[in-house]
């Protein structure tokens, strides 16, 4: 593995396959990660802990037989803790925060042998949709260094898009897996609510409305590590229903003839700017190709701005409790040294709430959640933008900013379709199936019944198969040229 491209032909399972031939030891792999990520970071800042001494000693004490035993693998520096090691969650409040043991789905992916080697870029507390906490700096889009990788897990995409890993831990309260796989060309799936445990420092996050995976190139690889991360734990209030198979073995599959809705609308906000419109019409054209029944409506059912108010106030009394409870900690109060405008004006706004308005927030997004899912009685996936513009510039959204005015409007703006998904706790996929005549990718959005990643990742696999993305690739003199 003496090589970048030799080490880039592979996905993650590939990888895992040449550790178990023998062809390629874990640390060849390391090395290989690690010399690709110190060439690139400097242009994205992907990752910005670097944990090279904890892989080697993983690689000491043995790699096991898991199904990723040896392949180099980055945890989003948000909501995954790995013993000993800081989660920052973007901010300067947490950047030392450390828990006494792994996070199940850390000491799963551990148990399934990837070599986690450090930690990749998140906005503060998760809640910008591009990337560029004060804490560590904005990571850029390895497509073109000027524009965002999305958010939040714009550090996880943008390391894969680079190719410093295939596959990258990601998360998603509103869009954050969907949304930077949009930016950077990537496959993200964020599975059904209750697939993913949050044990065992969380029961839930954001109400219910975040979930745990992964970013990947390959949809295989996205399908088996949703199998390793598939752990019910003791106490989970939230419990998905068992797959009948494996996920990895649904791609492949035929998926029969789907019942496919498609839409053209920005749910939320605003309206999609025309290649956005061009590629969800070439995308009803490819699924009427392979067999599908594909019917054009105008949107998705549900009242959207009364939902983004809900979510607002979820989220708000979400942000404040982590907040207030760091300030007791410190016995002081958190101010703008701490934390960016966004959150303070977050937190002093929660600071206000009232369990009644909690409760009532918690209970329109239940309601409204029903009402979306109502699509479903009649079909099997609804298809639409993951985005509706094309990935925006640097400091387009400012969460440092001192007027944050009209940043709501600019935030489902570009992103006004991932949150319903969220709310109602259905599965969706962002699919790379499009590129602008600039060479910015497009991803198209596919959201199922509760449960139902099988009909997803089936899908996934053709879609992948009648129009591959993996050999699309960054410019590699820009990605390496600028210091």
């Amino acid at each position: 593995m003496a090589s970048f491209k030799e080490y880039a032909n592979y996905d993650s399972m590939g990888l895992a396959e040449l550790v178990r031939n023998k062809d390629v030891t874990p640390s060849e792999l390391l090395d290989a990660a690690i010399a690709r990520r110190d060439a690139v970071n400097p242009q994205v800042n992907a990752v910005v802990r670097n944990l090279d001494d904890q892989a080697r000693e993983t690689i000491k004490a043995g790699v096991g037989s898991g199904p990723l035993a040896g392949v180099p693998y980055l945890l989003k520096d948000l909501s995954a803790y790995m013993k000993g090691v800081p989660t920052s969650g973007g901010s300067r409040l947490f950047k030392n925060t450390t828990m006494d043991r792994d996070s199940a789905l850390v000491a799963a992916y551990r148990k399934a042998g990837l070599v986690i080697f450090g930690k990749a870029n998140s906005p503060e507390l998760g809640l910008a949709c591009t990337t560029e906490p004060v804490l560590w700096g904005a990571t850029h889009n390895p497509w073109n260094l000027e524009r965002t990788p999305g958010g939040s897990s714009g550090g996880s995409a943008a390391a894969v898009a680079a190719g410093i890993v295939p596959a990258a831990h990601a998360s998603d309260g509103g869009g954050s897996i969907r949304t930077p796989a949009s930016c950077c060309g990537v496959f993200g799936m964020k599975p059904s609510r209750g697939r993913v445990s949050l044990a065992p420092f969380a029961g839930e996050g954001w109400g219910g409305l975040s979930q745990q995976h992964a970013v990947t190139r390959s949809v295989r690889d996205s399908a088996l590590l949703l199998d390793i991360a598939s752990q019910p734990q003791l106490g989970d209030p939230y419990w998905a229903p068992p797959p009948e198979r494996p996920f990895v073995e649904e791609v492949g599959r035929n998926p029969g003839k789907l019942r496919i809705a498609f839409t053209t609308a920005a749910l939320t906000w605003g309206k999609l700017e025309p290649p956005v419109v061009d590629a969800v019409k070439q995308t009803a054209k490819l699924l009427e190709s392979l067999g599908h029944h594909v019917e054009e409506i105008p949107t998705v059912p549900g009242d959207f701005i009364a939902m983004a108010q809900a979510v607002n106030v979820g989220v708000t009394g979400s942000v404040t409790l982590s907040l207030s409870r760091e300030a007791q900690k410190l016995g002081r109060a958190i101010t703008l040294d701490d934390v960016e405008a966004l959150t303070m004006s977050i937190y002093e706004e929660g600071q206000k709430g009232t369990s009644v308005a909690y409760a009532a927030a918690i209970a329109d997004i239940h309601a409204i959640g029903r009402v979306i899912s109502s699509v479903f009685e009649k079909y099997d996936v609804v298809m639409l933008s993951t985005l509706a513009q094309l990935p925006v510039p640097l400091n387009y959204m400012d969460t440092n900013a001192k007027d944050l005015t009209g940043y709501g409007e600019k935030l489902y703006s570009f992103m006004p379709n991932t949150q319903p998904f969220n709310v109602n706790g259905s599965p969706a996929m962002s699919v790379p199936l499009a590129m602008s005549e600039d060479g910015l990718p497009i991803g198209i959005m596919f959201a199922a019944r509760n449960g139902d990643e099988a009909t997803l990742f089936r899908l996934a696999g053709q879609l992948e198969k009648a129009q591959p993305w993996a050999h699309r690739r960054p410019d590699e003199n820009k990605l390496l040229k600028r210091a």
